[in-house]
C-alpha cells in the first residue's frame, strides 16, 4: 500500500508569497510521509547534524514545570517567583476604560497595532483583553501611558 500523493493547489500560499515546491521537493515529501513514525522522528536531528545547525533550544513554560527538570512543590514556586523577577518580555492588557473615551482608546490602539477600525473596536469591547504581547518594559510602559491619557486603564503582565 503506497502513500497517497498530495496535489498542491494552484494557489500555494501557506507562508506568504512563495513559489510552489519543485517536483523534486514534492517527491521527497511523499517519500518522507511514507516512512514509519520512528524514522520520521529521526529526520530533523539528522538534517540539523548534516547542515551543521545547532539543535533548537527548549522554550520556557513561564513558571510551569514540564518533565523531570522542573522541581515540585516549594522548589517550583520559588522558581516561578524568580522568573517573575527576571521577566524581560511583557504583555499590555486593557483592564477597563471610560465609556466616553472609547473612541480615543480605539484610535490609540490602532497607532501601535496593525488592526483596522472594526478589529480595534471589537478588541476594546472585549476588555479586559491583551492588547499587545512580547514587549520590552519600556515599550509596555509607553503604551500604558498612552492608554491612560486616552482614558483607559492598562496593566503590564
Amino acid at each position: 500500500m503506497g502513500a497517497k500523493k498530495y496535489k498542491y493547489p494552484e494557489v500555494y500560499d501557506p507562508y506568504g508569497a512563495m513559489l510552489p515546491p519543485s517536483q523534486k521537493v514534492v517527491d521527497l515529501a511523499d517519500r518522507i510521509a511514507a516512512l514509519p513514525p520512528e524514522e520520521i522522528k529521526q529526520i530533523a536531528p539528522a538534517l540539523l547534524l548534516r547542515l551543521n545547525q545547532p539543535p533548537p533550544q527548549a522554550i520556557s513554560g513561564q513558571g510551569f514545570s514540564f518533565g523531570p527538570q522542573g522541581g515540585g512543590g516549594a522548589a517550583g514556586a520559588a522558581k516561578a517567583e524568580e522568573k517573575k523577577a527576571d521577566k524581560i518580555v511583557f504583555d499590555v492588557k486593557l483592564e477597563k476604560f471610560d465609556a466616553a473615551a472609547k473612541i480615543k482608546i480605539i484610535k490609540e490602539i490602532r497607532t501601535f497595532t496593525d488592526l483596522g477600525l472594526k478589529e480595534a473596536k471589537e478588541l476594546v469591547e472585549k476588555a479586559p483583553v491583551i492588547l499587545k504581547q512580547s514587549l520590552t518594559k519600556e515599550e509596555a510602559e509607553a503604551i500604558i501611558e498612552k492608554i491612560k491619557v486616552a482614558g483607559g486603564v492598562a496593566v503590564m503582565e
